[in-house]
């Protein structure tokens, strides 16, 4: 085995670390995206383009501010737990 094939291959063995600063949560957004595309795609009886965008773009929408509420009332427990 080459180098090369160790080192790509140890690309996948190490995980990628990720802070939790907000920065790198903007990284979830395009796992979101994807979420809802894919849910949609499999969800939906007939896809036609304009229905499929927009039902979507509301599940993009609907997971992204229920992640954003989660996270402000679990940042306000921890705080409240703290002082």
């Amino acid at each position: 085995m080459s180098i090369i094939s160790a080192l790509v291959m140890a690309t996948f063995t190490t995980p990628e670390k990720i802070g939790a600063d907000p920065q790198s949560m903007l990284w979830l957004l395009p796992l979101v995206a994807a979420i809802a595309i894919v849910y949609k795609a499999t969800k939906l009886p007939e896809i036609k383009a304009a229905n499929f965008l927009k039902e979507a773009v509301i599940l993009f929408g609907s997971i992204v501010v229920f992640m954003s509420i989660t996270a402000l009332v679990l940042c306000t427990f921890a705080w409240l737990v703290i002082e």
